[in-house]
């Protein structure tokens, strides 16, 4: 089981980072690639690509780095990440039902999420104008939650105009605008480890299962007694049950412990198998089959693996 209590505000836990460029700015480089979705095709990008064709990435992630090392922030290297899936073919993360065959989609971002395991990613995008007085860099630099992918943070300015290569002129102009959005940061994160981090759970049901979540053990429906669970291993209880049938139940803005007793982070994973561990006990000694969306959602399906 988790603890609710978290680490000390003394301590000045940082978020771990990782920096990418923006959907847009890849979308206008035709840095994007098809990824097929259950059978949709979504456009999403192709970092591979950029980190090996872009001249001036690698350059822009280092600096915007180097500012936020300065500040305290560790940092994950998105480019080294990226090859280390490819090396040890981390794409097969797809999963799919040993019984029927059932799977479930992972994007590419996702599997580089889970990789990663960043508290907050980052994306940079911008543009460069040229004036007489020199070139005039424009930027728009945004923080999301990686286990939610909500926006946190957010900063954009100009950069005067100069004669340097356009990664400095960036640093310099990002320079002016990075504490209040670094406070922005921290201040998410304070959030997190005060009032736990925020995942989805979905429960759902084999339909060739023998039970629903209606059924009951001990006196009490199966859905029941895993809200009581959840009740039990939330931050402060915190949570929404947004939907409860006999097949399925969501579960959202469900709080976790930033980190478990033992320091180390936490993830939806890591909450969904301490659920699924809870359901293999007696009375009810269930299979079931975990799968999972990014660093933030989780879906057990009850009933077989």
């Amino acid at each position: 089981m988790f603890s609710s209590t978290n680490v000390v505000f003394g301590q000045a836990k940082k978020p771990t980072l990782m920096i990418l460029p923006s959907d847009n700015w890849c979308e206008q480089r035709y840095f994007m690639t098809e990824f097929d979705n259950q059978g949709t095709k979504q456009k999403v990008p192709n970092y591979k690509q950029v980190f090996q064709e872009d001249t001036e990435i690698g350059q822009v992630i280092s600096k915007i780095g180097s500012l936020m090392i300065d500040r305290g922030f560790p940092l994950k290297d998105a480019e080294q990440e990226l090859k280390a899936i490819e090396t040890r073919a981390a794409e097969d993360n797809m999963t799919a039902s040993k019984t029927s065959g059932a799977n479930q989609a992972v994007t590419p971002l996702d599997i580089l999420k889970n990789k990663a395991k960043a508290d907050i990613l980052i994306q940079i995008w911008w543009k460069v104008t040229k004036t007489e007085k020199g070139t005039v860099v424009s930027f728009i630099l945004e923080a999301f939650d990686a286990y939610t992918s909500k926006r946190i943070a957010s900063s954009t300015g100009n950069g005067t105009p100069g004669k340097e290569i356009v990664p400095v002129l960036l640093e310099k102009a990002i320079l002016s605008n990075i504490d209040p959005f670094v406070n922005q940061l921290q201040g998410h994160f304070d959030d997190l480890l005060l009032n736990g981090r925020e995942i989805r759970l979905t429960v759902r049901t084999w339909d060739s299962w023998e039970y629903d979540l209606e059924s009951e053990f001990e006196g009490e429906e199966l859905r029941d007694l895993v809200y009581e669970w959840i009740q039990k291993n939330t931050v402060a209880g915190r949570f929404n049950e947004t939907n409860s049938s006999e097949s399925r139940i969501d579960y959202e803005q469900l709080r976790i412990p930033v980190y478990d007793d033992k320091g180390r982070a936490l993830d939806a994973r890591q909450y969904g198998r301490q659920l699924v561990k809870y359901l293999k006990e007696s009375p009810f000694n269930f299979e079931v089959k975990l799968m999972t969306r990014g660093l933030g959602e989780a879906i057990l399906v009850l009933g077989e693996k």
